[in-house]
Parts: C-alpha cells; sequence; structure tokens
C-alpha cells in the first residue's frame, strides 16, 4: 500500500466537488456545482450538450481550473484557491469519444505508453485487462485495423492500465453505432465492477445513464438538477426538467382543487399542492392502462387508435382522447389486437403517473437538492 493510500480515510469519498464555479469571459459554465461519488462507484453526469458536465469532468481531471471551489480526490485537495494538482499527478484516467489510440503503435504497445516506470507487476495486470476484454490475440494488431468496439475496448484497458483511483469518461460510446455501443457498454461495466473501479461518465443519453451508473447527476445550466438512483430520477423526478430529460411524455396542464387534479382521463391525486396550484399532469406510455371499450366506462375514459407501433418486446398505440391537444402513448403486450380506428377504454396506472408543478425555472437549486418529494408527486386515478 502506497503512502498516499495508507492516509486515505475510510469515509473520504473517491471524489468530492465542493461549490465549484467556472466562467470563461461572460459565460457561466459551472455556477456553485458540489458531488460526491463513493468508492467503486459508476456516476453518470448527465445533461443536454453546454450545461457544464464537460467542463466539470476537466476541472476533476485537471485541465480546467475552477474560478471558485475545490476539488478533492480521496480526501486530498487537488483543485481550490492557490491549489492545482496537475493532471499527470492526480492519478485519474481518461478516456475520450474519439480514443486517442496511437496509430504507429500495436495494440501492447499503446497500453505499455502509460505503464513507463510502472513495475513489472503492472505490466502482467495489464495483460490480464486485455485478455478480459477479449483482445489477447490482438496485441499485436494496429489501431487502424481494429472495429470501433475493439478500439474502444483498448483505450478503456491503456486507461485502466495504470490502476487510476478515479476514470473519466466523456461520451466514450458515442461514436458506436447502437447495436456495438449497447454490448460495449455492457462490458465496459462489467470489468468496472471486476476491477472495483471508481468511475465519473459523462452523457447525454439517458438510457446509457440509466443502464450504466449506480447514480445519476442531471445538469442544467451549469447547475445540478438532482442526484440519485436511475430509478429515483425516473420515477421521482425532482422538476418538470428532470422528468421530461428522463422521458418522453404527454402533458397536461391542470389546476388543484380540493387536492386533486382534473385531466380529461380523469381526476388524480395531487396531495401536497396548494389550493389553485398549477401543476402538469405527465402521462408516460407505461401509465395508461389499454382495454376493451366497457374497461374506461366513464366521462373522458375513451379513445380511438390512431397508429400502431410494433417495437419488438412491446408495441405502442397512439392514441386520440377527447380533450387532449396531442395523442396519447400507451405501451402494451404485443399480442394484443388493436388496430387504427378501434375504439379502447383506458385507465391510469396509479404507480406511473406524475403531477409536477407547472414552474420550471431551474433557480430553487436547494430546494430540488433538498427535499424532491415536496416537488414530485405521484397520483392515484
Amino acid at each position: 500500500m502506497t503512502e498516499q493510500a495508507s492516509r486515505v480515510r475510510p469515509t473520504d469519498p473517491a471524489l468530492a466537488v465542493e461549490e465549484v464555479a467556472c466562467r470563461f469571459g461572460r459565460v457561466t459554465a459551472l455556477d456553485g456545482v458540489s458531488l460526491e461519488v463513493r468508492p467503486g462507484e459508476v456516476m453518470a453526469l448527465l445533461g443536454d450538450s453546454g450545461c457544464g458536465k464537460s467542463t466539470l469532468l476537466r476541472i476533476v481531471a485537471g485541465l480546467e481550473r475552477p474560478t471558485r471551489g475545490r476539488v478533492l480526490l480521496d480526501g486530498h485537495l487537488v483543485a481550490g484557491p492557490g491549489v492545482a494538482v496537475p493532471p499527470e499527478a492526480r492519478g485519474v484516467g481518461l478516456m475520450f469519444q474519439d480514443y486517442a489510440l496511437f496509430p504507429h503503435l500495436t495494440v501492447a504497445e499503446n497500453i505499455r505508453f502509460g505503464l513507463a516506470g510502472r513495475p513489472p507487476a503492472a505490466r502482467e495486470a495489464a495483460g490480464s485487462l486485455l485478455d478480459q476484454v477479449g483482445l489477447s490475440a490482438r496485441a499485436d494488431s494496429y489501431p487502424q485495423t481494429l472495429s470501433g468496439g475493439e478500439q474502444q475496448r483498448v483505450a478503456l484497458v491503456r486507461a485502466l492500465a495504470p490502476g487510476p483511483r478515479l476514470l473519466l469518461l466523456d461520451e466514450p460510446f458515442s461514436n458506436l453505432d447502437r447495436r456495438m455501443r449497447d454490448r460495449v457498454r455492457e462490458d465496459t461495466v462489467a470489468l468496472l465492477r471486476r476491477t472495483g473501479t471508481t468511475a465519473l461518465l459523462v452523457t447525454h443519453d439517458p438510457e446509457e445513464a440509466l443502464a450504466v451508473a449506480n447514480r445519476i447527476a442531471l445538469m442544467r445550466r451549469g447547475r445540478l438538477v438532482q442526484v440519485g438512483t436511475g430509478e429515483a430520477l425516473y420515477r421521482q423526478p425532482a422538476s418538470l426538467f428532470a422528468a421530461r430529460f428522463l422521458a418522453d411524455a404527454v402533458e397536461i396542464p391542470a389546476r388543484v382543487a380540493r387536492g386533486r387534479a382534473e385531466t380529461p382521463l380523469g381526476p388524480v391525486s395531487a396531495a401536497g399542492f396548494a389550493e389553485g396550484a398549477a401543476v402538469r399532469v405527465c402521462l408516460r406510455p407505461e401509465a395508461v392502462g389499454v382495454g376493451p371499450p366497457a374497461l374506461g366506462s366513464g366521462r373522458g375514459r375513451s379513445a380511438q387508435v390512431m397508429r400502431r407501433v410494433f417495437v419488438g418486446s412491446a408495441t405502442l398505440l397512439l392514441l386520440r382522447v377527447p380533450g387532449l391537444d396531442e395523442p396519447l402513448r400507451a405501451r402494451i403486450a404485443g399480442t394484443e389486437p388493436y388496430g387504427p380506428g378501434d375504439a379502447v377504454g383506458l385507465t391510469l396506472l396509479e404507480q406511473a403517473v406524475l403531477v409536477l408543478p407547472e414552474e420550471d425555472d431551474g433557480n430553487s437549486l436547494e430546494e430540488l437538492q433538498t427535499e424532491p418529494h415536496l416537488a414530485a408527486r405521484h397520483s392515484a386515478h
């Protein structure tokens, strides 16, 4: 165990970002971001282009300096007032979307490049990693002879070979086609889990963040909107922005009256909102149950099928509902017989309906981080 490792306390987060801000001229890229990544955790920084997630990654790596705030790795200050530990001294691994492999070096030489001066055991470990990703037979090949997925795995092994305290990944799968991306992503996560590597992944893809990360940090306009598990962000979004980012939904404007919000599909619970509050009832496809017309008997519970879309494991129905300006989408089993023109009955599935405040200006950061349950309510039909 190294002297530095021996000073790490078990309670220290692997990465701590404290009130970090960053400005480029008049542009504020980050505004008071605080975040902790636990040892062995894979965290995703999720958000639109320009929200500040890559800037935060570069600050953690030491490639940019924060205007304000501190960054600590294993409890040791690496960036802050009067402190700027250079990237090569931080013990972090970097992996970018272009892989940055040296074309004139073989796979083995690319991996050994970052191991200069390391003991033989490190080189043996690198060989083991290459074997774990199924590329030991390509050790003497050059990058240009590899597929995109193989190049990505070589880049991953090169980043992991020195044994970094933290691995930083910036959109590492974006250059791959969908089928290859899913497979390589699964292999990457499996390797990170086996090696116990702490990782911070930047992505704009909610599906990728949900598939990869233990927790997700959702960003908007240089600030954190919500941090939590993928399931928590999906099922209990802290704002309309979070709900919209994680999945598409039909939004129905409503006002709260006597603890309920009226919709064309019937009233839903809006417990916890003030009388007369403006809200949005958000209906994702899984929130709508479809059956024979009798199932939806009663005012506003009937619909007509506009389109049927087969997506493999399920079928999406686009439904015309009286009182709704846009089609409602419902996900059903692929064997259901409904087709265009058919009349169906609808019911709302309580556990999947969201009622959220109409306002979503992104300014109430502390409230969103500390009491998200006050900003998102599950409703009952």
